[in-house]
């Protein structure tokens, strides 16, 4: 890749400002990360897939730190209170101190879990995102969201803790299966779908590049995803108001992975049939065109993923779970809903027997 391949964005958060390296090559490029880290520890929390791929590189950049290694099994189930009591033991046996770094080297399930351990060690130590998923590295590496799921729904622990740095390698972008891909270009969708109507129109043009994974088209794709979402963070970090925009197709999404026991549908592909079962919403709240919600099933069509809830899921037991959703007040629903393209709205008071109508109509 050339130099003018790589880019450097900002969230800017005053003393807590932090750069996003997005770029082939980066987690061997040891002189720009390691200046990040402060102290003499260090821990690297990946999984059994990612670890023997990558963290050989990892591990040579630490020389002369007292480190160790934690490494989660694979999957969404894994992202649970009992593994961050182990990656606490591991931080204890390491004799890590508040200068400490914790090194989050995998998905959004690692970044997520490790961010959340850093930030509960000693009330809060520094981490380190280096995601190797799509979905990582244009979403959940970005903003400081940590957490973990519990049995009645997801991310419902969790705490804003900000990383030192995302250092967003996309060579791991080479070993990601296809529906690990796909699943992460749902992200971008989202971003452009909320607030950025000529980047959809840009990802409608560059469909099939996208879908053969041009790694220039990949780049410029990340990049911007990340720009708008750094955008966002910066004038809304804990998610007072237009951050929860970010939200749009979660609602929904977070209920199918749950009702799935997060086995059946990986967080992208939820997101994905959430953001149209949002349209459709809209649509029947006259908010917005069907043609509107035409582009978006044709835009995630071409890409690969589903636009429709997986059969056997009950959409009483979807409105259930939604009822959960952290965004919603007492006794409504609160759902990020859209007027089109790139303007989606907060809107409250959602009356349940429409979305109830909506879940039904695409079961």
């Amino acid at each position: 890749m050339n130099d003018h391949a790589f880019h450097t964005i900002t969230v800017a958060l005053g003393q807590r400002s932090y750069p996003v390296w997005i770029g082939a090559g980066l987690l061997a490029d040891h002189a720009r990360w390691r200046a990040v880290l402060r102290g003499r520890h260090a821990l690297v929390v990946s999984n059994t897939t990612v670890a023997p791929l990558y963290l050989p590189r990892i591990e040579a950049g630490l020389d002369g730190l007292h480190r160790s290694t934690f490494l989660l099994d694979d999957g969404e189930m894994h992202k649970s209170f009992a593994n961050v009591g182990r990656a606490l033991e591991a931080l204890g046996e390491l004799g890590a101190t508040r200068d400490a770094c914790v090194i989050a080297l995998g998905g959004g399930v690692v970044g997520d879990l490790a961010g959340f351990s850093a930030a509960c060690w000693m009330r809060g130590i520094d981490f380190i995102q280096m995601p190797t998923t799509l979905l990582a590295m244009v979403d959940s590496s970005v903003g400081g969201k940590t957490g973990v799921n519990l049995p009645v729904g997801k991310n419902l622990a969790g705490a804003f803790h900000q990383p030192r740095a995302v250092i967003a390698d996309i060579d791991t972008l080479a070993t990601l299966p296809d529906r690990e891909y796909r699943a992460g270009l749902a992200e971008v969708i989202k971003g452009a779908a909320i607030g950025d109507e000529p980047f959809f129109a840009w990802l409608e043009q560059h469909a099939a590049a996208l879908a053969a994974r041009d790694p220039a088209i990949v780049m410029e794709a990340i990049a911007r995803k990340v720009r708008y979402k750094a955008g966002v963070v910066a004038r809304d970090e804990t998610e007072q108001g237009e951050r929860a925009l970010l939200n749009f197709g979660h609602t929904f999404g977070h209920a199918l992975e749950t009702a799935g026991r997060y086995t059946t549908l990986l967080h992208g592909e939820g997101v994905a049939v959430g953001m149209l079962l949002a349209a459709r919403l809209s649509e029947q709240l006259g908010m917005s065109e069907p043609a509107a919600t035409a582009r978006l099933q044709r835009l995630l069509e071409t890409l690969g993923l589903p636009v429709a809830i997986p059969p056997g899921m009950d959409a009483q037991q979807l409105l259930a779970l939604m009822r959960l959703d952290k965004k919603n007040t007492a006794g409504t629903l609160r759902l990020i809903l859209w007027r089109g393209i790139g303007r989606a709205e907060i809107v409250g008071g959602v009356n349940e027997a429409d979305v109830l109508a909506v879940l039904q109509a695409a079961g």
